[in-house]
């Protein structure tokens, strides 16, 4: 038997280094050829790493959240026949798959389990300590205990006092209502009163049980890349950000006329397509907003093309695919490919290359959108556009108030490459163009 080595690949495009997001397999489990191993992450996507033998795992080279160097040990794997490690004796392998499958277990199913037995543990314990609680300072007659900042004493008249030591109740634990918290005879009635109902009080009731579990969630993989990349542009990037209403009521109209003929062989159409189209044709006339910033280089490159970033939401965080080339595709083009795009991403299916290369985003949480937001760019663009909810409100027009369809545009913009003036103008030429379809077709 012998032993074989796994090193992470070189997966090009000058990365150094991933992390390592997800084993599938453990120490013991045989595996197969072409079996995927775990999933490492750069900068733009996730990648797969495969076994290029079959055997049984030794030791894993990393734990789940680590950050490994291009060429560094990914795993150990015992094989027949001669492996690629000569003259391994037993004791070293032994004394190196013990930590680093002490590392790696974190991502074992088992340690997951272990875990969550302990999060359900943590309430359950405190919800019992605190249901015993009051049978040490009361008698069993007693309600629910409200337990006073520590150090405080009930103030209690003696009459209050005298009859609370007949009864068998705590005062420390008897809400007060007169001045100062003083407890009143009221207040020895009512406390009472409810003890003698039975244990159905604060203290029993599920909804008002203390809590005092803590769950640590560390933070790893793409949402790790989320906060860094987040964190560097609001570093980097002096954002500011204009917002603007547009009727979008003709919009709408022609939006419905258009699925009404052809949605069943052309495909429904979203309101993002004619958003789509509305960027393309003002970048025409802003060509300092369809760019990248370089700070190192202290370069901004202005493209001539638009490679459309779409905000998806995902179940791991928000992600990037690109619409490339979206000066190219009509309406119904546009929405198709948006929608194979934001699928790909959802799944884990989208290429390294349509994550990438963007030169202006948009964003929108749809029906959830508010009213006004303040995106953050993604960097090294330079603008964000984002689109706020859809409703129906009263405008006046000719005089009279009548019902449009509105939603708010919030854009945000760098202000080291965009005058405030050029981000305000851009915007209203959006405005124009999506209150006024036609022109979205004659350009």
């Amino acid at each position: 038997m012998g032993i074989q080595i796994i090193k992470m690949p070189d997966i090009g495009e000058g990365i150094a280094e991933v992390e390592l997001v997800a084993w599938y397999v453990k120490v013991g489990d045989v595996v197969a050829e072409d079996q995927i191993l775990a999933d490492v992450m750069t900068d733009k996507a996730t990648v797969e790493i495969p076994s290029s033998v079959t055997g049984t795992v030794l030791a894993l080279g990393g734990a789940v959240g680590q950050v490994m160097a291009v060429g560094s040990e990914v795993i150990r794997i015992e094989v027949e026949g001669a492996g690629n490690v000569k003259d391994a004796p037993a004791t070293a392998l032994a004394a190196t798959s013990t930590p680093l499958n002490t590392l790696a277990a974190v991502s074992t199913p088992e340690h997951s389990s272990a875990q969550d037995e302990r999060k359900i543990a943590q309430p359950e314990r405190a919800l019992s300590l605190a249901k015993a609680a009051p049978k040490t300072a009361a008698t069993s007659n007693s309600a629910a205990p409200h337990v006073r900042p520590s150090g405080d004493k009930p103030i209690a008249s003696p009459a209050v006092r005298r009859r609370a030591w007949e009864q068998g109740i705590a005062l420390q634990f008897v809400p007060g209502s007169g001045t100062a918290g003083r407890i009143t005879q009221t207040d020895l009635d009512v406390y009472a009163a409810r003890a003698a109902q039975g244990p159905v009080s604060a203290q029993s009731d599920q909804r008002y049980a203390q809590r005092d579990a803590e769950e640590y969630i560390p933070v790893i993989g793409l949402r790790r890349k989320i906060a860094q990349k987040m964190q560097d542009a609001k570093r980097r990037i002096p954002h500011f950000t204009y917002v603007e209403e547009v009727d979008v009521t003709e919009l709408e109209d022609l939006r419905g006329r258009l699925n009404a003929k052809y949605g069943k062989e052309r495909g429904r159409l979203t309101l993002l397509p004619f958003i789509a189209r509305a960027l393309v044709l003002a970048l025409r006339d802003f060509p300092q907003i369809n760019a990248r910033y370089d700070d190192e280089a202290a370069v901004v490159t202005r493209h001539t093309a638009v490679h459309l970033g779409i905000a998806t939401q995902t179940e791991g965080g928000l992600m990037v695919p690109v619409l490339r080339h979206a000066e190219t595709l009509d309406l119904w083009a546009c929405a198709a490919e948006v929608l194979r795009l934001s699928e790909a991403t959802r799944s884990g299916k989208a290429a390294r290359e349509e994550l990438s290369g963007s030169t202006i985003t948009i964003t929108s949480l749809g029906a959830l959108g508010g009213i006004v937001s303040t995106p953050v760019i993604n960097s090294p663009e330079v603008a964000i556009v984002g689109v706020n909810r859809m409703a129906l409100r009263p405008m006046i027009r000719g005089g009279a108030v009548v019902a449009r369809q509105m939603m708010n545009l919030s854009s945000s913009f760098d202000h080291r490459v965009v005058d405030g003036m050029h981000g305000a103008e851009f915007v209203q030429l959006l405005r124009g163009y999506l209150e006024c379809p036609a022109t979205l077709f004659v350009e």
